[in-house]
């Protein structure tokens, strides 16, 4: 089928809004554990409530994003079925992340209590933005290598704001803290920061992209029932969605001990951030080379070859000493560059489903289907901070901490390590062979079911 030019600039347009988004979410899902460890040091007894508490949230909300997909996909007004809930998502999760940083100078359970709150609508509230936003992304092109370039553009923004806070957060938070009197305050401060950054850039998504408008829009809502026969029913969808949440898993788990590897395996914090810096910049860097490789190389060859990077940085970051960068560096390029076409090849997995569905079951449903990256999102932050949680307090991290020495006998270390690097890789290794197995829709697949779609009268 012949496909209508989209605008050039919602590439530039939709990409910029996600720079803020990805801060706020890093901060969140990496670093707030290390905040209530190593900041504020909070009694153990309070940790392993606040880890429990963190695991439901995360949970509950993870579950409860295919009901705001449902929500979006049935909302109708002038400016669009997503403008409205990216501007809601982005005003409401920019005040409650604020509030998390706030020391309201509360102990023991009054403390879980009102962190359990907050928590809870952080997540709530981030994923009305993020589900909207998100799900924009198959409707502003219906082909396949359009998608990869606004697709591309977007995850280098993303990228850019995650590694900003990797390499940022110790010597930022460090700085303000100086200023202000204390770590908590420099914390507080450079919450705020990226939250009015989160604003500026969705300002820019909401302001500027147009969609095209290629598809012929439901007049019929989509019911609880329909929902949930297009999550189990699309087995693509499924496939891809078991797939990515076992490797999301996997990278977040290695991602969430950074930190706490520098700090107490190396023997050297401030070496996280140059090793952030490095590994951002070979990952943008692969970002932005993926549309190049994607002329030459089938999707499924581009993935395999990720999957092989992945898996000799994961070994060759486990037996490397931990007294030179040396090794650590070149393993840590390895994982992130391969991890940077993987994240990249899934949201267009996921986009193709969107299409698929669209045919299988006569109705596009674009949030629903994408209500699923967050739920992945979350399943594996979730997971990843539960490990992270008992592997602090099991490993003897935690006395550390509280003891102010950095400290830790070689089991606790090696428990740590184990739990960062075997585990994670287990995790990918078990998703590759999934979609390996399962995941059908290659480039030819793809085209004919657009041909259908056209010939169903479903495309302008």
């Amino acid at each position: 089928m012949e496909i209508k030019k989209e605008k050039d600039y919602n590439r530039f347009t939709f990409g910029i809004g996600t720079i803020g988004r990805d801060m706020l979410y890093t901060l969140i899902s990496m670093y707030f554990i290390f905040y209530l460890t190593d900041v504020i040091k909070i009694p153990t007894n309070d940790l392993w409530w606040i880890t429990a508490v963190i695991l439901c949230a995360r949970v509950f909300d993870a579950f409860s994003d295919p009901v705001m997909g449902l929500v979006v996909d049935n909302t109708k007004t002038r400016f669009g079925k997503f403008k409205p809930w990216i501007l809601f998502g982005t005003i409401a999760s920019g005040i409650v992340t604020i509030l998390l940083f706030t020391n309201f100078n509360l102990q023991g359970g009054k403390f879980v209590v009102l962190f359990g709150f907050l928590y809870l609508l952080w997540g709530l509230t981030f994923t009305t933005n993020d589900i909207s936003y998100w799900s924009m992304l198959p409707t502003l092109s219906l082909d396949q290598k359009k998608r990869e370039k606004i697709g591309s553009f977007a995850k280098i923004c993303a990228n850019i704001g995650l590694f900003f806070v990797v390499a940022g957060i110790v010597p930022i938070t460090g700085i303000l803290g100086n200023n202000s009197g204390s770590l908590q305050r420099g914390y507080f401060y450079f919450a705020i920061m990226i939250v009015i950054i989160m604003w500026l850039g969705q300002s820019v998504t909401l302001l500027f992209v147009r969609e095209p408008h290629n598809v012929v829009e439901s007049k019929s809502h989509t019911s609880l029932r329909e929902m949930v026969n297009i999550i189990f029913k699309n087995d693509q969808l499924l496939y891809t969605a078991i797939s990515m949440s076992l490797f999301m898993i996997g990278y977040v788990t290695t991602t969430s001990f950074g930190i706490y590897f520098f700090k107490y395996a190396y023997g050297d914090e401030n070496m996280y951030s140059i090793f952030a810096v490095i590994l951002g910049v070979a990952q943008i860097s692969a970002l932005a080379a993926f549309p190049i490789f994607s002329k030459r190389f089938k999707r499924k060859a581009l993935y395999t070859f990720a999957m092989i990077v992945i898996f000799l940085g994961y070994i060759l970051f486990f037996f490397a000493p931990t007294n030179t960068m040396i090794f650590i560096g070149i393993a840590g390029m390895l994982i992130f560059i391969g991890q940077a076409f993987i994240q990249l090849l899934m949201l267009m997995f996921l986009a193709d489903t969107v299409d698929y569905g669209h045919l299988k079951f006569k109705k596009r449903n674009d949030s629903i289907t994408f209500s699923l990256q967050p739920f992945i999102n979350k399943i594996g932050a979730a997971v990843a901070n539960a490990i992270v949680g008992a592997i602090v307090i099991i490993s003897g991290i935690k006395a550390a901490a509280a003891s102010n020495t950095t400290v830790v006998p070689q089991s606790g270390l090696l428990i740590m390590k184990i739990a960062m690097l075997i585990f994670p890789l287990i995790c990918i290794f078990i998703s590759y062979m999934l979609y390996r197995t399962r995941y059908k829709i290659d480039e030819e697949t793809h085209k004919h079911i657009l041909d259908q779609l056209e010939d169903m009268g479903e495309l302008k």
